[in-house]
């Protein structure tokens, strides 16, 4: 028997949830399935706990095929598998990027969707306790807050840059982006606000909307060309089937929502032969132009044990956990990356390089031990040229897809890390850093480094900020996947609302981003823009 709702969303990440709470309050009958298990952990909630979720049931680890450009390595992408998807498990950094982002999509052929466009529904969303004005909500359902903890090596940090010669800014979401200072992030009391917590729990009674997890969509079911549903398996292994009246809606993630095209018959024919998956529709542009901020991280040890290392075992854990526990404040309020800021590298007034500053050392991979109390300061570049592609790795949906990140394949995004590489370390030599911290581990020690150096430090360990997009892009060209309001071309009844329908990565974290693309998706579904 096959159940029949109006809409299916496939997919509860950011942008997923946001979507389908919008259809429910409307009236609308909505099946949300997703992959991965209940956001039903404590440390979804706590802040500062998401990377104890990293590797575990509530993520996907995608595996990049061997790359050429960063030495051969084969590269991970963790990505959300829970209800709220990527923000329930990542640093929870509130950034919507530049406007001159959102204008380049307009004038790439996406009308509708220039800063003009966006910035009423990024601030519809937001209900910020400090900001508000021409550039900031305070009355919507998204909380943005100040950090409740800043660790000494964040505050370090900030006032090393002011020393550098960097603004400080207390509003990247400002008049500019540039400069250095403390990320406001999406949680409130303490607590990370997650879609799923924000959008999809103040429905979760609604007689309308049907939740289904732990849920491997195989692919859409289509009649005439068009969209009629999806199948999808349980873990007792039966198999499913969901009708559609109205519209399916993928929102899976910008490495699977490509896969469930391709699954589908709606791809690159050629290598849909390969797999032996009938031809539905020839896309050639589903699972290309895959785009991510590529990051390389320094290094360095701080004279005494004052990082985060050790803070989750034993006497110290427990402390920790009861401070928040009564007070939600305290270590375990932090969302790590508490610091960072944005740098013009080239003097054109736009930043292009933007900085993740962790007071812990989490990867120290050719310098012994990770076991030593150190910071990382994470120059990334802010918008990439370099390019991906995402594959099907056989026909079984349960198979893992084969991709490419194209990291540094690019020269321009080579030159670029290592610009931001130089601030880096420009930054972590002025006295207020020099105070805490004894030596620079990686690239190296000295001061007058080489450009040699800098580069095969940053070809060994260059890696993801978990801002996959791009791979089903937006557009009005007959190459894009989508059309301005979302709709796949060429296939009724069907829509793509993730990060993949980006067609230029924006300047800064992705899941703002997102949650907009869903919050918009439900306009044009709903006829309200």
């Amino acid at each position: 028997m096959t159940d029949t709702y109006d809409y299916i969303v496939a997919g509860a990440g950011s942008a997923g949830c946001t979507l389908a709470s919008r259809l429910v309050q409307a009236g609308k009958r909505v099946l949300v399935v997703e992959a991965g298990p209940a956001d039903n952990t404590r440390f979804i909630d706590m802040p500062a706990t998401f990377a104890k979720l990293i590797g575990t049931a509530r993520s996907w680890i995608y595996q990049s095929e061997p790359e050429p450009s960063v030495g051969g390595r084969s590269l991970p992408i963790p990505q959300g598998r829970t209800l709220g998807g990527g923000s329930s498990i990542n640093a929870m950094l509130y950034i919507r990027g530049q406007p001159e982002d959102y204008d380049g999509w307009r004038d790439l052929g996406c009308p509708g969707w220039g800063w003009d466009d966006v910035l009423p529904v990024h601030k519809r969303l937001e209900r910020n306790e400090r900001l508000a004005g021409e550039l900031h909500g305070s009355a919507g359902p998204l909380p943005v807050s100040d950090p409740r903890y800043r660790h000494p090596l964040s505050l370090a940090y900030v006032r090393a840059a002011q020393q550098a010669g960097y603004r400080f800014n207390d509003d990247f979401n400002g008049e500019r982006q540039e400069g250095v200072g403390f990320y406001q992030t999406t949680t409130a009391d303490g607590e990370r606000q997650s879609a799923a917590k924000v959008f999809l729990r103040p429905v979760a009674g609604n007689a309308n909307l049907t939740v289904v997890t732990d849920a491997l969509v195989t692919a859409l079911t289509l009649e005439n060309g068009a969209a009629t549903g999806l199948a999808y398996q349980t873990p007792d292994a039966h198999n499913h089937t969901a009708s559609a009246k109205d519209e399916v809606i993928l929102a899976a993630g910008a490495l699977a929502t490509p896969k469930l095209m391709m699954l589908s018959g709606l791809g690159p024919a050629a290598h849909l032969a390969e797999m032996d998956i009938p031809v539905i529709r020839d896309m050639p542009a589903v699972g290309q132009d895959l785009q991510d901020h590529v990051a390389a991280p320094l290094y360095a040890l701080t004279r005494k044990p004052v990082s985060l290392l050790g803070e989750d075992r034993g006497f110290k854990a427990m402390r920790h956990g009861i401070e928040y526990l009564m007070f939600r404040r305290g270590l375990l309020a932090s969302n790590v990356v508490e610091s960072g800021g944005f740098f013009d590298t080239d003097g054109d007034g736009r930043p292009d390089v933007q900085f993740h500053v962790l007071p812990v050392m989490i990867e120290n991979a050719e310098h012994g031990s990770v076991e030593r109390h150190g910071m990382e300061l994470n120059p990334c570049v802010l918008r990439p040229k370099s390019r991906g592609s995402v594959r099907l790795r056989s026909r079984k949906p349960g198979d893992p897809i084969r991709f490419t990140t194209g990291f540094l394949s690019h020269a321009d995004d080579l030159a670029l890390l290592l610009a931001g590489m130089k601030i880096a370390r420009a930054i972590v030599r002025q006295p207020a850093l020099r105070e805490v911290v004894s030596e620079e581990l990686a690239p190296g020690k000295a001061d007058n480094l080489g450009d040699k150096a800098i580069i095969d430090h940053i070809i060994r360990h260059a890696k993801t900020v978990y801002h996959p997009c791009g791979t089903c892009r937006m557009g009005t060209d007959e190459q894009a996947v989508v059309d301005p309001r979302l709709r796949v071309r060429g296939v009724p009844r069907l829509r793509i609302a993730d990060a993949s329908i980006m067609p230029r990565l924006t300047s800064g974290n992705t899941n703002a981003p997102a949650i907009m693309i869903g919050d918009r998706c439900a306009d044009f579904i709903l006829g309200t823009s």
